[in-house]
Formats: C-alpha cells, sequence, structure tokens
C-alpha cells in the first residue's frame, strides 16, 4: 500500500494533461490566426503525438478548431462561451457595485447581487451594512429560490410550468415557520410581486430577517441578475418593506439601463 506521501500515477497523469491542454488553449489564443500542429509542439515543446491528441480531445469539446484551408488550429466556440461567461459576470459586479454601495449608505442596510444557477441563486457580490447588527452572505452563496428575496425575484418572471418543475424537482422545503410550503401560496406571491415589480422574503429564509429585491435585465429584456437590500426584522418593519421594495425597483432599473439592458 502505498504511503500518503507516494503520488498517484494516474491523478498525476491526468493533471499533467489537463495543465498540457490549457497550455494548448493558451498558446493558439496568443496567435489570433491559429497554429499549425508543428508550430503548436514545437512552442510547447511537446511531441507531435501528444498535441494532436491533445487537440483531438479539444476538437470534441468544441474548444479549439481545424481549418482545412490553412491548416491551422484556432480557438472553438466553447471557449469563447466559456470566457464570455466570465466576462458578463465581471461587467455585471463592476457595473452594480457603485449602485449598491450608494444604496447602502442611503438606506443603511446590506445589499447584494444574485444571478440564477440552475434551480439556485448564487451570490455574486455584497456591499455590508455598516450597522452592527447586520446580514453577511459570502459571495458564491447559493439560496433557494422560493424562499430568498433574490430568488423569488427571478422566480417571479418564470412561467407556472417552470414554477411547477422546480417544486416538483426540488421541493419547498420549509426553513421557518413562515416559507411559503405550497405551490399555490407560492405562484400567488410571485403574481403579486410580478405586479409591484419586487419580491419579499419576510422571514422566509431565516428567522428575523427581511429581504426585498428586483430583477436587473439583459438587453433582450431577459432577467440578468437580481439585487437585494436586506436586514434585521427589528428595523425593517413591514411598512418600510414595501419602501425599500420601491427603492430597489429603482436601482435595479438604474443598473439595467447602465448595463445597456431594457425593461420588458
Amino acid at each position: 500500500m502505498p504511503s500518503k506521501n507516494t503520488p498517484d500515477k494516474s491523478r498525476t497523469g491526468q493533471v499533467q494533461s489537463l495543465t498540457r491542454a490549457l497550455s494548448v488553449l493558451n498558446v493558439i489564443a496568443e496567435n489570433a490566426p491559429g497554429l499549425t500542429l508543428t508550430g503548436i509542439s514545437r512552442a510547447l515543446e511537446l511531441a507531435p503525438s501528444t498535441t494532436h491528441r491533445l487537440l483531438t480531445t479539444l476538437q470534441e469539446e468544441r474548444y479549439v478548431q481545424y481549418d482545412r484551408d490553412s491548416s491551422r488550429w484556432q480557438i472553438g466556440m466553447q471557449a469563447f462561451v466559456t470566457g464570455n461567461g466570465f466576462l458578463s459576470s465581471r461587467d455585471l459586479v463592476s457595473v452594480a457595485r457603485p449602485f449598491m454601495r450608494r444604496m447602502m449608505e442611503e438606506n443603511g442596510e446590506t445589499v447584494n447581487l444574485a444571478i440564477s444557477e440552475g434551480d439556485d441563486v448564487i451570490y455574486m457580490a455584497q456591499v455590508e451594512s455598516r450597522e452592527m447588527m447586520r446580514v453577511y452572505s459570502k459571495p458564491g452563496n447559493r439560496v433557494p429560490l422560493h424562499c430568498s428575496g433574490v430568488g423569488k425575484a427571478i422566480m417571479m418572471l418564470m412561467s407556472d410550468e417552470d414554477v411547477d418543475r422546480i417544486a416538483s424537482l426540488r421541493g419547498l422545503p420549509k426553513l421557518t415557520e413562515k416559507t411559503l410550503v405550497t405551490v399555490k401560496a407560492l405562484k400567488t406571491e410571485l403574481k403579486q410581486s410580478r405586479e409591484q415589480g419586487f419580491a419579499l422574503d419576510d422571514e422566509e429564509h431565516a428567522v428575523g430577517l427581511r429581504c426585498v429585491a428586483s430583477v436587473i435585465y439583459d438587453e433582450y429584456a431577459e432577467p440578468l441578475a437580481a439585487i437585494s437590500i436586506s436586514g434585521p426584522a427589528a428595523r425593517i418593519s413591514t411598512g418600510r418593506l414595501r419602501e425599500l421594495g420601491e427603492t430597489v425597483k429603482q436601482f435595479a432599473a438604474d443598473i439595467t439601463a447602465a448595463l445597456g439592458g431594457k425593461l420588458p
């Protein structure tokens, strides 16, 4: 039996193959017209057979493509899709952050930015309240759609069929006594949220926490992200929750405009 310090040869080989494949992508990306097999092999000091194997694998996943006319390998569509995903997220955060900071300063509560990922919502950025008692959500954290402000803001724009699918697939877990756990109750609230332009989390995700969120749209008037403001119920009364809803809706519209998006 190998010791803990003995490297796993198969794992080492897999890591080496991954490193080499990424190196192939990088060297092709640095040469816009593309490179021949020989050019890539020489640039990376790899055997032509190894280089060809890596290129074939990358081609199957559409990260590279082969141009027969020039006999050159070029960056493929999937590499663009992957990179564009990061670019969109980065631009979203950088554009939204000044609005988020102003929103926090004017209202005194924590502001979050989130995007939907599958049937969850992921926090992308946060501007914390200066109050001693405040909400903290680490960027990268996932929250359910049905009981979070940002989740319901995204969900309020879904069709009834999509709401049914999510409820059937994931259920509606009860996190607090106020969590909506029936599809009928959830749809009723989502309809009201859609009409008013913002969604509420009234201690449904965590006891003592209230949140209000609205949607940021892309250039096709489709939901791109959600922005929310949240704080302890001791500071956010039911009446103030509605007031903050109008504030969040306006900031979401401002961010939408700054990103070149449009409201539906």
